[in-house]
This record gives C-alpha cells, structure tokens and sequence, in this order.
C-alpha cells in the first residue's frame, strides 16, 4: 500500500467511523433507541432462516437502502435453492447505492467464486482494500475465500 493509499484509507475510515460504515449481513448493526428495521431479518440470518429473512425484507421492500439490498441478496445466495442471477442484481443495487458498501463488496466477491468469475471476485478485493480503513473483517474474509479458490484448483470452496 502506497502512503497515498494509506492516507485515503485513514481519511475514509475516519469518515466511515463518523458516519456509520455499512456492515455485512452476519455483523450485528447497533441501533440508535432500537431503530434498526432489519434487525428482524438479521436475527434470520443469524438462524440461516434464510425463507424467513427473504419474507421479511419482501414485506419491508426498502429498495433504495443499501443495507437492505445487500441482506436481500445474501440471504438469496444462502438460501437452499440459491438464486445466484437475482443476488447478484440485489448486490449491484447496494453497490449503486453505496458504492464502498463493505458487506456488498464480500458478498458479490464470493458470489463472483460460485460462479467461476475469479477476476471479478479480485476486482471486489481491490474495491474493498480502498473502501476498508486498513484490512476490514469483510477484505480479510475475500481473501481467505479467494485463496481457497486457488488452492481448491480455482473450485469455489463454501466458508467453513
């Protein structure tokens, strides 16, 4: 990393920690006086109740929310009968909504490995090493998901 590179991080991750940075799926969102809509459907995920969490952001249907893509589309890809095509749609909503969207960058990331796009997935790790102050939990995560990747002779190897 550049000391240009550094710098922007630092400034970025200063920003996000006086902002609110967005959060991936499984990272609980601490709530302001308990305003957190989506902490129903991730109490879901954390059950991988995965048709209960995609009902309840259904029934939210709080399309202009990057937060609310990015769940939307993680509980898509995870659920048993994964709809890869629209998780990949929900993933790119957030992305246009918030572009350094940490959890959407993993998330497409890992989507990109199931389905073969190695490159795509790299592009991701690179977007999440700007968007991250330093090396965020959501870029260490890619990465070790990248690695096994490579070493399962590029074959997308789920989390353990």
């Amino acid at each position: 990393m550049t000391l240009f590179s550094f710098l922007r991080a630092l400034t970025a991750g200063l920003l996000a920690l006086s902002l609110g940075a967005a959060q991936a799926a499984d990272t609980p969102v601490p709530a302001p006086h308990g305003t957190d809509r989506l902490s129903p459907v991730r109490g879901f995920i954390a059950q991988r109740n995965w048709p209960a969490a995609i009902d309840e952001l259904t029934r939210q249907n709080d399309t202009g929310n990057a937060d609310w893509n990015n769940l939307m589309g993680f509980s898509l890809r995870k659920a048993a009968k994964p709809d890869l095509a629209a998780a990949e749609r929900f993933y790119d909503a957030a992305l246009r909504i918030d572009p350094r969207h940490a959890g959407a960058l993993e998330y497409s990331g890992e989507l990109y490995l199931m389905t073969g796009r190695l490159d795509r997935a790299e592009k991701r790790l690179a977007e999440l090493d700007d968007a991250c102050f330093l090396q965020c939990p959501e870029y260490v995560d890619l990465k070790k998901a990248i690695d096994r990747y490579k070493a399962n002779g590029n074959r997308y190897v789920p989390t353990p």
